[in-house]
């Protein structure tokens, strides 16, 4: 796997890890979830920067955010007990269809 796709990949998981706090973290009123939303944040977009040096900015968002919605619709779902009906489940399979489409279609996408 090239090193690009791993930063991506530790930036997503580190993005997923910072929303999760977020919403532990009561709108910053408990101290430890909030001090990892702040240090989850830093490490993604760090990881985002080094993955830039090898994909367009474009491509690489789409698959950072893409990736991100879908987690962190799973994780509400599992560990906040959150809803997710037909048209949210149907939008999401649209978004990683994107993602895959990018993938293996897309010249833009480095590989």
């Amino acid at each position: 796997m090239p090193l690009h796709y791993l930063y991506l990949i530790c930036a997503v998981a580190a993005e997923t890890i910072g929303t999760t706090a977020l919403q532990a973290s009561q709108q910053f009123t408990k101290f430890w979830p909030s001090v990892i939303v702040v240090i989850a944040y830093a490490v993604a977009f760090y990881l985002l920067s080094l993955t830039l040096k090898y994909m367009p900015v474009g491509v690489m968002y789409a698959i950072w955010s893409g990736l991100g919605i879908v987690l962190i619709a799973l994780i509400g779902w599992l560990v906040f007990a959150q809803k997710l009906d037909l048209p949210a489940v149907f939008g999401m399979a649209l978004i990683m269809a994107g993602i895959v489409i990018i993938q293996v279609f897309s010249k833009t996408a480095v590989h």
